[in-house]
């Protein structure tokens, strides 16, 4: 499985999860890329739960992971992740941002496919 952090989630990680805590939700994903909720208005984007335990919260508590799984391609785009405390869900406005994200990039993926197949 290949993960590929948007700036946003790259932006936030240092402050939210440690090498041992980012490689323990990289396997997690990996074992099983659907086991987010998906968020309607999306996509196909999903959110997982994660545990916190600088603040010593559990995963309903804890932080928030926004990612897209490609199955074809073996990969999860991870968007960014947050603190329950500062948000429990995205903005409507957010939400449609990140629809018309991954329709671009689905779209150029199938051109690059596309392009490919010609010759």
């Amino acid at each position: 499985m290949e993960f590929i952090e948007s700036p946003a989630f790259a932006r936030h990680l240092s402050r939210y999860l440690n090498d041992e805590r980012y490689r323990a939700l990289q396997h997690a994903l990996a074992r099983n890329p659907q086991a987010g909720d998906l968020m309607p208005g999306t996509g196909g984007f999903r959110k997982i739960r994660w545990t916190d335990p600088r603040r010593g919260k559990g995963s309903r508590g804890g932080l928030r992971v926004i990612y897209y799984y490609f199955a074809g391609d073996q990969q999860i785009w991870l968007m960014t992740l947050f603190d329950k405390d500062e948000a429990s869900d995205l903005s409507p406005k957010e939400r449609k941002a990140l629809k018309a994200a991954i329709q671009a990039e689905l779209e150029a993926r199938k051109a690059h496919r596309e392009r490919r197949q010609r010759g």
